[in-house]
């Protein structure tokens, strides 16, 4: 059978220039006209350049090699390939493969036959075509496909396989019933077995055509980081390298679009590598054809197992011709007489997405998370009117506080946030771009609305859209297509979370995110009136936790040398139950918790790199006996990228500061920063261990409960009690420079325990002071927030012009407001014996000067120097609402 050789054609795409519209990064839309797209023009620059007609009466062995195994691809197929004139044969212009039974006894119950071209016919680049009439039946599986010729990149799949064609199981029921008619087009790539990856898509012929009733032409066009795949001409796919987005240093962020990856040995240095670019699809392919019988994919799809009855006789796959064209436009990159269609390179029609990776971080890279509003303005990023004229405000919710309210007018407009000096009036503020680059795999922009009133247009289209670096990228897209698919709703609030994936395959460069925008559609808007809360640039923090309630088998109890076998028991207090119990006898020894393989964990450190400023390792335990030594020492260590870094520190040193009791549970906490500071590797924690001192511990029993290494929640935030009855947690009373001990006493029925004052004859300062690294963050209290406390002199100074004061500090005195008692809203001054309260607006605090958001320090004194001999008392001192 002998077929024309199918006509070539090349669409032509004529497209509109692009429009912008609008003003800050406003909505741009494109307009195509694919009106002109002539398929009868042919693509001359196609060159044949290899071809097999079958028109001979022989297999052309100048042409083709035959693979005689009975291994067949590794996919436990069920036929031995031979090079017997029953399994391959040309007759009447084709190539004839042939599926059939074995011979009782032979090794695989199916023979067939699959050709190859290396060494013969090998190529970089071009079209690859295929005439041919499929088999069918449950656990046919014939295929026209590619390989490596030299592996350059390493074995399979590192250096890449093309499938042309595949189908399985034509003709068999698919699951509702129809007969099985798809073919596949794929490509293999990336790691080694059995971490690789594949891509690809599945087509069906038009009019329920079925493959194997008639012959139809396969082909794939491939040039330099892009394949295509085409039934009968039609183009249905279209696969290509990865595209990385960059930021201003050149370091890899992100992929704007996913696509292929190679994996594989840098010859120089010997590093496995990950590699974004045209590998492994830049090397000489060869051709192969075949038909398997069974295998993993066709046996566990459609009516399961292998039809015998369908191969009783014989199944053929029959091929008119193979014919391979190189683009004479250009040999190098193969690029120029691309065959394509409108929708060839959209993601909704014919492209499709790889399996790459998403790159690492940069080198030391670490992302804090952001927040641009939650009921508080952050004056590096404020709300924001692009071309409207309006004027965003803080409106009061009911359920929320403050939330920002956005309204659009007739004249077009986008509406946001924005982080560009330009828009910046607040003196506290300052241009503060974004690099969310370390967490875009894991990362998000997330916002919470309320429509209070739609646009007038019923076709105004609600959109969400990201800038960075002065509009040099952008993502915009509606905000329907979240992950959720929640929208927006009149007179509801309703949550959005956008992946910073997502938003990067958009378009968007996530290292300098300096606008975020939420709008109805430009133009579309008029009427529209809604509010923002929540706005957010976050990742959910990463957490450990090595043991709680029993063992993580990640991080199993370990003795490193002393022989004994940790255990898990039930402690006496309900509070902790089941803990951890550690033994040391007479081999000296350390205890802990190990997640190395060599002690039995699972080999994988915990990265604590983006919690290393504000996270904590802590754990609790309790001494059930004593080490026999004295002078025994307990102490703390934690080790890294099995022990390249490690710091070990007395428990007396954690942030409590507590030494162990016997029979006591006590906890210890470890700032991350300190320990880094000291010298840890934040990125590959794996061991944790609390012992007595290195050949002091024999005897001593204790026990681990509530081991973690975790982000604390924000607890120093809104309303706080500095004191009443005792100091707040984390706070103290606190002499700055006299050197007294400032004491709890007991004063009247109303006020109970109070903090009492004494000065010296030192000047000195007196007050409240938070723990070292602990700030108040009172912003959320601004508008009607106070600090507020009662004081009672006992004795007066010595000095009798001596002027009583109230002075607030913050951020390390970043900031400071000093005042008078008697400008307090009360406006009193101190009467000996009397108690008496006094009250200061945060907000004029804030006017002043003070950073609400850091408060460390609240002090009241008389003037410094002249309190010699003063005995004061101070209870009930807060920030909190009036």
């Amino acid at each position: 059978m002998k077929h024309a050789a199918t006509q070539l054609s090349r669409l032509v795409t004529a497209v509109a220039a692009a429009t912008l519209v609008g003003c800050g990064g406003g909505s741009a839309e494109t307009e195509s006209d694919f009106t002109t797209v002539d398929p009868s023009v042919p693509v001359t620059d196609w060159e044949l350049v290899w071809s097999d007609e079958f028109d001979g009466e022989s297999i052309d062995q100048n042409k083709w090699t035959h693979e005689i195994n009975c291994q067949g691809g590794g996919n436990n197929e069920k036929q031995c390939y031979t090079d017997s004139a029953e399994n391959s044969f040309v007759s009447d212009g084709s190539l004839h493969i042939v599926a059939l039974p074995a011979e009782e006894g032979a090794e695989k119950p199916y023979t067939s036959a699959r050709l190859n071209t290396r060494y013969k016919a090998d190529f970089k680049y071009g079209r690859f075509e295929m005439r041919a009439k499929l088999p069918s039946g449950q656990g046919s599986w014939p295929a026209f496909w590619m390989l490596p010729t030299d592996y350059v990149y390493g074995e399979w799949p590192r250096s890449g396989e093309i499938d042309i064609m595949e189908a399985v199981n034509l003709k068999a029921a698919r699951e509702d019933g129809t007969p099985e008619a798809y073919v596949h087009g794929t490509l293999h790539y990336g790691q080694a077995w059995p971490d690789n990856d594949s891509s690809g898509k599945e087509y069906l012929l038009p009019e329920g055509a079925n493959p194997a009733d008639d012959f139809h032409t396969y082909a794939i066009e491939w040039q330099e980081g892009e394949i295509r795949w085409y039934v009968d001409d039609y183009l249905y796919a279209t696969q290509r390298q990865s595209e990385l987005t960059y930021n201003r240093d050149g370091d890899a962020l992100g992929l704007a679009h996913r696509g292929w990856y190679a994996e594989y040995f840098d010859q120089g240095t010997g590093e496995l590598k990950t590699h974004w670019d045209t590998a492994p699809f830049d090397q000489e392919f060869h051709l192969l054809l075949n038909l398997a019988v069974g295998g993993d994919w066709p046996e566990n799809v459609n009516e399961l197992g292998i039809d015998a009855e369908a191969f009783a006789n014989g199944q053929t796959y029959e091929i008119d011709y193979v014919r391979v064209y190189q683009c004479a436009s250009d040999m190098d990159t193969g690029k120029g007489c691309e065959t394509v269609r409108p929708g060839y390179d959209s993601m909704d029609d014919a492209l499709v997405e790889g399996a790459a990776p998403t790159p690492p971080p940069p080198a030391g890279a670490v992302a804090k998370n952001l927040t641009i509003f939650d009921g508080t303005p952050n004056p590096d990023w404020p709300a924001w009117d692009c071309c409207g004229g309006s004027t965003p405000a803080l409106t009061a919710d009911a359920d929320r506080g403050d939330v920002y309210e956005f309204y659009v007018n007739d004249a077009p407009t986008v509406n946001g946030f924005v982080s560009r000096s330009e828009f910046i009036t607040d003196p506290e503020g300052e241009a503060s771009p974004f690099d969310a680059s370390p967490m875009v795999e894991n990362g998000s922009v997330s916002f919470d609305m309320k429509v209070v009133s739609a646009p007038s247009s019923p076709d105004a289209v609600w959109m969400f859209k990201v800038e960075s670096d002065n509009a040099s990228s952008a993502a915009e897209i509606p905000l329907a297509s979240n992950p959720a698919g929640t929208v927006p709703v009149v007179g509801e609030w309703v949550s959005f979370d956008f992946p910073l994936q997502m938003l990067v395959d958009a378009g968007l460069n996530p290292s300098a995110i300096d606008v975020i925008m939420v709008f109805p559609s430009w133009g579309a808007g008029a009427g529209a009136v809604y509010q923002l809360d929540e706005v957010k640039i976050a990742q959910e923090l990463p957490q450990l936790v090595v043991f709680e309630d029993e063992e993580n088998l990640n991080w199993p109890m370990w003795d490193c040398c002393g022989g004994s076998t940790p255990m898990e028991v039930m402690d006496e207090d309900p509070a902790h139950g089941v803990v951890a119990e550690f033994t040391v006898g007479a081999e000296p020894t350390v205890n802990g918790f190990n997640s190395r393989t060599d002690a039995g964990g699972a080999g994988v450190p915990f990265d604590a790199s983006s919690i290393a400023e504000d996270g904590v390792i802590q754990f609790d335990m309790k001494v059930v006996s004593a080490p026999a030594n004295p002078d025994s020492s307990w102490l703390f260590k934690v080790e890294a990228d099995n022990n390249s870094s490690a710091v070990e520190l007395p428990l007396a040193e954690s942030m409590e500061g507590a030494t162990p009791v016997t029979g006591e549970w006590q906890t210890y906490t470890y700032r991350l920063a300190d320990l880094v500071g000291a010298g840890l590797d934040p990125s590959a924690i794996d061991v944790l261990m609390m012992f007595p001192a290195w050949g002091t511990g024999e005897g001593a029993q204790y026990r681990i409960d509530n081991v973690k290494i975790y982000t604390p929640a924000e607890e120093n935030s809104g309303p706080v009690t500095l004191f009443g009855n005792t100091a707040a947690a984390n706070w103290s009373i606190w002499d700055c420079c006299g050197g007294s001990t400032p004491l709890e006493v007991e004063d009247d029925a109303d006020h109970g325990t109070v903090a009492e004052f004494a000065i010296g004859a030192t000047p000195t300062v007196m007050g409240f002071l938070a723990a070292d690294g602990v700030y108040h963050d009172a912003s959320m209290l601004l508008e009607n927030g106070v600090v507020q406390f009662e004081m009672k002199i006992v004795s007066n100074a010595n000095n009798p012009d001596a002027q009583w004061l109230f002075k607030i500090e913050a951020n390390d005195a970043g900031s400071a407001v000093e005042l008078p008692l008697s400008d307090s809203m009360e406006g009193v001054a101190p009467v000996v014996g009397e108690w008496q309260t006094y009250t200061f607006s945060l907000q004029a605090l804030a006017a002043a000067g003070l950073d609400t958001s850091a408060i460390d320090v609240v002090m009241i004194f008389p003037a410094w120097g002249a309190g010699e001999g003063a005995v004061y008392r101070v209870d009930n001192a807060v920030i909190a609402e009036q």
